[in-house]
């Protein structure tokens, strides 16, 4: 039995004036207040309350620790009121990570949807390529695109994810149809070096489903796929970038999609966080928000393009 578990009972019987008070009060035996009590003071090597049949009292030592232990668990009371009003209220600060890519594009918006939502709450939006330690650099939530890999994280998919080959219809009348990843070793291709693949493309065989890398080059080098777009719509080659920075380019025809059938499936866009148990409500509620605003631009995204 832990040390704050004793104390709480020697502060029940002192304030209760006996032991069988307290023990009608508090709900417990009157046997095993007492024991508590006793093991506090071999613990504490001292007595802390004179008791006999008729008389109870507190001891020099015990009136002593009575007043700091009484302060003490207040303080501790005090904490745990602090904390579960903290957990339950949509007030404080959020600290977000989220990838540039995510930030930039137009789905970075869903956070700024949640933020004029709540504007009880002080949002930090640390838009950062790397994957920070959420726990070690204090982030509430990270948003990570990423394949889904076991930790001690927990995992929300907020969306799925996947990649387009971005090419301009006159690039294509130039260098003639793209039919295979392995034609993209012998053209221009502008590299994004966020993607982990760099100079090898990654793809999937629709056959067999086995992947595959390609070798790529190009003259063309940038750490941003709205760049990789801009260069890929003025024709300077084939472009490899999220489908939702290529989205309105695709739509309106400045760029045309290639090789969509051997494209890897196997991301999502996801909410990190540390713990589930205890979650603050101001976090589970960013993260079921950015659920339904991605549910409900994905159908908005679909009627759209039926049309």
């Amino acid at each position: 039995m832990d040390t704050l578990t004793r104390m709480r009972a020697f502060i029940d019987v002192v304030d209760a004036q006996g032991f069988s008070a307290a023990a009608r009060k508090v709900g417990r035996s009157k046997a095993l207040l007492s024991k508590y009590v006793r093991e506090l003071e071999d613990e504490l090597g001292a007595l802390l309350l004179n008791r006999t049949t008729r008389q109870f009292s507190l001891t020099e030592s015990g009136n002593t620790y009575y007043r700091t232990a009484s302060e003490i668990l207040k303080e501790i009371d005090s904490l745990s009121d602090l904390v579960r009003e903290n957990n339950t209220d949509l007030k404080g600060r959020l600290k977000i990570s989220a990838p540039r890519t995510f930030v930039d594009a137009e789905i970075g918006q869903s956070l700024i949807d949640f933020g004029r939502e709540h504007p009880e709450l002080s949002l930090e939006i640390v838009s950062d390529d790397r994957f920070v330690d959420l726990v070690e650099e204090g982030f509430d939530v990270a948003i990570r695109i990423t394949r889904l890999e076991d930790s001690g994280l927990i995992a929300r998919k907020l969306d799925d994810f996947s990649l387009k080959m971005c090419v301009t219809p006159e690039f294509l009348e130039r260098v003639g149809e793209i039919k295979h990843p392995s034609d993209l070793a012998r053209l221009p291709c502008i590299i994004d070096t966020n993607g982990r693949s760099h100079n090898n493309w990654r793809f999937v065989d629709p056959a067999s489903g086995a992947g595959f890398s390609v070798p790529v080059s190009g003259h063309i080098e940038v750490n941003s796929p709205i760049a990789a777009v801009r260069a890929a719509t003025t024709g300077l080659g084939v472009a490899q970038v999220p489908e939702f920075i290529a989205r309105s380019k695709i739509a309106e025809g400045t760029l045309v999609a290639v090789l969509d059938e051997y494209l890897p499936t196997d991301r999502g866009i996801y909410a990190i966080y540390p713990h589930r148990r205890y979650l603050p409500a101001k976090v589970r509620t960013l993260v079921d928000f950015l659920h339904s605003w991605f549910r409900k631009n994905s159908q908005t995204d679909a009627l759209r393009n039926s049309v």
